[in-house]
């Protein structure tokens, strides 16, 4: 079966780390038919904008797309190529696994955590009211006159807004993905006791849910004690759904867990749309070394490949990639115990490596 996807392959290192993903994900037998497009500051140099329609409408098209990071040019009217992109989609999903591998130096060890982070709202939503603005004074007004709290004339302010069908469509989501890949907890994260009315709807549409998802165990947690309990017992969690906001840092936090943004995959996904891309940034200042570990693309790949359905070459994927970082040999500095250590290759030959271990 032939699979269209919509190539990204961003800019900085997203360069060299989409074509090193690429080679693997081609080595694997499955046939996939490319379409490339760029995004980012590549696109806004030639076509003056950061998301040309060309782009978008390959991915609405193709319905899956691999990216990798993009930089968001100053000036370009876009706080967020990324954020944006998930606003056009309505890609509502951040699909973030955090796994131990061999060979990874972590100060952990079995931890297997996947976060589902609601991806359209929350502070995230980028709806702000600038110091001294009109607009800001006639907020305050308003406040004062209907709770009678006074905020201070030298604020800027953002709202955070939660919402009942976001927050039902991300915990359905959640639990769907537990029951699909055999999981046996959600955890809710929230901070209900503070935030009454925003995250106390966001708990309350989750304890719904979960009472029509009886087969699989369900719990809540405050967002501080989780951070607490993360850094404390983190193999208690399994499957973690949250707001925005909180699920952008604990996101990060678990990735820390088990060595960092560079072994982070991650997925955007809507209704019908997904598209797969590395968690960390474009790096620009490594850009064209053949230096920056390409894992985190290589595992968004292997999401990918499970999410068209292609799972037997997903689990070969990443059971070679587990090799490779198991065997410490051919990896990039930054998994070497010492990243000083002569040994370590680039980016283009830890492809290599992968690809020789499916081969054989």
């Amino acid at each position: 079966m032939e699979h269209k996807v919509t190539f990204i392959p961003g800019d900085g290192v997203g360069l060299e780390i989409a074509e090193a993903t690429r080679r693997v994900l081609e080595a694997t037998g499955v046939n996939f038919q490319w379409e490339d497009v760029i995004i980012g500051s590549d696109a806004y140099k030639k076509f003056g904008s950061v998301l040309p329609e060309n782009a978008l409408e390959s991915i609405k098209r193709n319905k899956v797309a691999i990216k990798g990071p993009v930089t968001t040019p100053i000036g370009s009217g876009f706080r967020s190529v990324n954020v944006a992109l998930r606003k056009k989609l309505d890609l509502y999903v951040c699909l973030r696994p955090c796994k131990n591998y061999p060979g990874i130096q972590t100060p952990y060890h079995g931890i297997d955590i996947v976060v589902v982070r609601e991806n359209t709202e929350d502070l995230y939503a980028g709806i702000e009211f600038d110091l001294g603005a009109e607009d800001t004074k006639e907020l305050r007004q308003l406040v004062l006159r209907t709770t009678g709290d006074n905020i201070r004339e030298d604020s800027a302010i953002s709202l955070k807004t939660i919402s009942y069908s976001a927050s039902r469509r991300i915990v359905e989501f959640a639990f769907d993905y537990a029951r699909r890949n055999e999981r046996k907890k959600v955890t809710a994260i929230h901070k209900s006791n503070i935030l009454k009315f925003s995250d106390g709807l966001f708990l309350k549409t989750a304890r719904e849910v979960a009472e029509e998802n009886k087969d699989i165990e369900f719990s809540d947690m405050l967002l501080d004690a989780t951070c607490m309990q993360l850094a404390k017992r983190p193999l208690q969690f399994d499957v973690m759904v949250l707001p925005n906001f909180y699920g952008d840092v604990v996101s990060d936090l678990c990735a820390g867990l088990v060595g960092g943004l560079g072994v982070a995959p991650g997925a955007n996904i809507g209704e019908s749309i997904a598209v797969f891309e590395p968690t960390h940034g474009s790096a620009p200042k490594y850009a064209g070394k053949n230096k920056v570990n390409p894992m985190a693309m290589m595992l968004s790949g292997v999401m990918m490949l499970r999410y068209i359905g292609e799972n037997e070459s997903a689990d070969r994927m990443e059971n070679a990639i587990s090799t490779v970082t198991g065997e410490g040999k051919d990896v990039t500095f930054d998994l070497k115990p010492d990243r000083n250590d002569a040994t370590a290759v680039g980016t283009s030959q830890f492809a290599d490596a992968v690809i020789k271990v499916m081969n054989k």
